[in-house]
């Protein structure tokens, strides 16, 4: 079983885990690149935050090298059912119902999305009811 996530990301560190996903280990001058960044105050703030995030245990640090090398030590899934479980709780009382409706409404789905979302509700009604 997967590791529960103790502390929910925010928005820089976000956007820092989704280099680390999409690129694997990488040095802070890495991620600070990849974020776009140029100047010498935001890659220090890229270096702070990749630091905080390592003492929050969303990143691990590989220090046997001059540059130190930083990893993802969550999964994207990990992150995302973080979030989603915050603001289930926060706004929608905890309803999937509400949130279901919420997405669905607030843009186009097409109908193969929709197609995959019946299937992924089919399946997971199929383990509740003990697998028919």
């Amino acid at each position: 079983m997967a590791k529960r996530l103790r502390h929910r990301p925010t928005e820089g560190e976000l956007a820092i885990l989704g280099v680390l996903w999409r690129k694997g280990r990488c040095t802070v001058r890495d991620v600070h690149e990849a974020l776009g960044g140029e100047s010498r105050s935001v890659y220090t703030t890229t270096l702070k935050l990749m630091q905080i995030m390592t003492d929050k245990g969303l990143v691990r640090r590989d220090e046997s090298r001059h540059a130190h090398v930083y990893e993802a030590a969550v999964t994207r899934e990990q992150a995302q059912r973080k979030l989603l479980r915050e603001l289930l709780r926060q706004a929608f009382d905890g309803s999937v119902h509400k949130l279901l409706v919420q997405a669905l409404s607030a843009g186009d789905v097409s109908p193969e999305e929709l197609e995959r979302i019946r299937r992924v509700i089919d399946e997971h009604g199929r383990a509740h009811d003990g697998g028919d």
